[in-house]
């Protein structure tokens, strides 16, 4: 307990799924939380709920303006700013390249990357002129490998978030302010459901499907969860990570390894039975 004590943090997409459990531990180990997410009588619910160190302000994230406002909120409310993790996100255009429509495109970067430039844009003058940060955007193992995703504009926009993560990292570095990011392997959230065009309300009550969708995807045979992000930043923002610095933190399970142990097995099976029992393999 106490590995954020008094910091001031910032968590975007924070009234559901990973930013809202996020924010939970956060408090729990001893943060200033600062909630931010577009459903504004749910954010203030959760804040409430989460008590004193908590405190909501509606943003959409992918206006200037509005994330502009909620930095500097944050810094008259509290004076400074530890840690900002450029949470929100959400689905992507499904499809073929040729089907995808600019709108759904320009959308889905808005939300997915546009959010993330903007909150290090407002964030780093503040942590620059403090001399200390720390600034985690959240991506996906979609960013590392085809087919990870059921949205070619998804993968192509996580891929982006990574790829600022590390140069803007070697520029904030510099003056002690560190740009991490995770990425999520399976992670049982309403996501899915919101790819396919459920409102959240409807997307929040397919968790447990979801679960075991997702349980046979990887080696370790659970799906992942939004406690296991939660943990991955609460490392990234406390002092036990300050020479990590423009790394991409992969939180999957194994997916990305490769072919698993079983898999490698059935296909050698395969093999013999197709070249005979005698055969040496």
């Amino acid at each position: 307990m106490g590995r954020l004590e008094n910091k001031v943090t910032i968590i975007t997409g924070a009234t559901s799924g990973i930013g809202q459990r996020t924010a939970e531990v956060f408090i729990e180990e001893g943060a200033f939380v600062v909630l931010s997410g577009r459903r504004e009588e749910l954010g203030m619910k959760i804040a409430a709920e989460l008590g004193s160190k908590a405190h909501f302000i509606r943003t959409d994230v992918t206006e200037e303006d509005q994330v502009k406002a909620m930095i500097d909120q944050t810094m008259e409310r509290y004076g400074r700013l530890d840690c900002l993790f450029n949470n929100a996100g959400g689905p992507a255009p499904v499809g073929g390249i040729a089907s995808i429509p600019l709108e759904g495109f320009e959308k889905a970067m808005a939300v997915l990357f546009r959010s993330v430039f903007l909150g290090i844009k407002h964030a780093a003058p503040i942590m620059q002129a403090q001399g200390m940060g720390s600034i985690i955007n959240n991506a996906s193992v979609a960013s590392l490998r085809g087919g990870l995703s059921s949205s070619t504009i998804y993968s192509a926009a996580k891929a982006a978030v990574v790829q600022l993560t590390v140069c803007t990292a070697l520029e904030l570095g510099e003056h002690n302010v560190r740009v991490n990011c995770i990425s999520p392997g399976g992670i049982a959230t309403g996501i899915f459901g919101k790819a396919i065009d459920m409102t959240d309300e409807e997307a929040e009550k397919t968790t447990e499907k979801v679960e075991k969708m997702l349980a046979g995807i990887q080696p370790i045979p659970r799906a992942g969860q939004p406690e296991d992000i939660a943990r991955t930043a609460l490392f990234l923002a406390s002092d036990d990570s300050t020479f990590i610095n423009g790394h991409n933190l992969v939180v999957d399970g194994g997916l990305i390894g490769g072919r698993s142990w079983s898999q490698q097995q059935e296909k050698i099976n395969r093999l013999r039975e197709m070249f005979g029992e005698s055969a040496d393999l």
